[in-house]
């Protein structure tokens, strides 16, 4: 039996070291061996800014796997939904692999992930809090939870329900809260994108706290990515009623995380009769 976090990809260290991250931290609370997968991308980063060791990919990896005997995989999603866009192309990338390889038939299944374990919302909460706390905020500042949008529909009901969620966990210690998407104005259901609310009244001047719905840094989010990018532009748009907006920290590196899917992926193994681990 072979356990591996997974992550969408990404070509940023920082993204891929989170995972790994994560990954001995379940490995801890579980006992299990987990292994740090990405879906793509992550096997171009530069070996030194992964201490030497290179990353694996979906492919690649469960290939591996079965050349040295393994034939029985869980996959534990390292992203939002596992029910989204990835987790989707996930499967279909899985289903492909086997049909390629009959002659090492394999089976694989998924833990719950964050979004079907409701933990989500408290975490995005405690970020908010922790913010406001961390930048010294004393009156009650309106939120933006910002996803990366895309074509599904369903990925902005997500978000949009764990917005009113997150909303309702922090009552009066915020003014406001919206939910945005990062870009893909040419989906409504994105809309609104995070610069045009920034430049909305009540959102476009004074202290905003922004709330990724992302786990890891990347390209997208953390200090230098898209997000920041953004933000940068609508503050240097504000000059004469200057804006400040403050990120929160992430979702994949809160404790809470890593304590859901550890008892997701406990569940799910407690399903299985006898698993052998490598």
């Amino acid at each position: 039996m072979i356990v591996a976090l997974v992550d969408n990809g990404s070509l940023e260290p920082a993204a891929h070291r989170n995972l790994r991250t994560v990954a001995a931290g379940l490995a801890a609370a579980t006992g299990v061996s987990v292994h740090a997968v990405s879906w793509k991308h992550s096997d171009r980063i530069a070996l030194p800014a992964l201490d030497g060791t290179p990353a694996w990919t979906l492919g690649r990896f469960v290939r591996a796997m079965l050349a040295l005997g393994q034939r029985d995989f869980v996959f534990v999603p390292f992203f939002v939904s596992a029910q989204g866009a990835i987790g989707s192309a996930l499967r279909s990338d899985l289903e492909t692999l086997q049909r390629e390889l009959p002659a090492t038939p394999f089976e694989f299944t998924f833990t719950d992930g964050l979004a079907a374990r409701g933990a989500i919302p408290g975490i995005v909460a405690e970020r908010v809090r922790a913010t406001i706390r961390a930048r010294g905020l004393a009156v009650p500042p309106p939120v933006v939870v910002v996803d990366h949008g895309g074509p599904s529909p369903a990925s902005a009901e997500l978000r949009n329900s764990l917005a009113a969620q997150i909303r309702a966990h922090l009552g009066a210690e915020i003014r406001d809260l919206v939910a945005a998407s990062m870009e893909g104005e040419e989906h409504a259901h994105n809309l609104p994108l995070l610069a045009d609310v920034l430049a909305r009244p009540g959102f476009g001047t004074g202290d905003v706290v922004v709330a990724p719905l992302f786990l890891s840094p990347g390209r997208h989010a953390g200090p230098h990515g898209d997000l920041a990018e953004i933000a940068t532009e609508a503050e240097d748009r504000t000059a004469s009623s200057p804006l400040r907006t403050h990120f929160t920290g992430l979702i994949g590196d809160h404790p809470l995380a890593v304590a859901t899917l550890a008892a997701a992926l406990r569940d799910t193994l407690s399903q299985i009769q006898a698993p052998s681990f490598a």
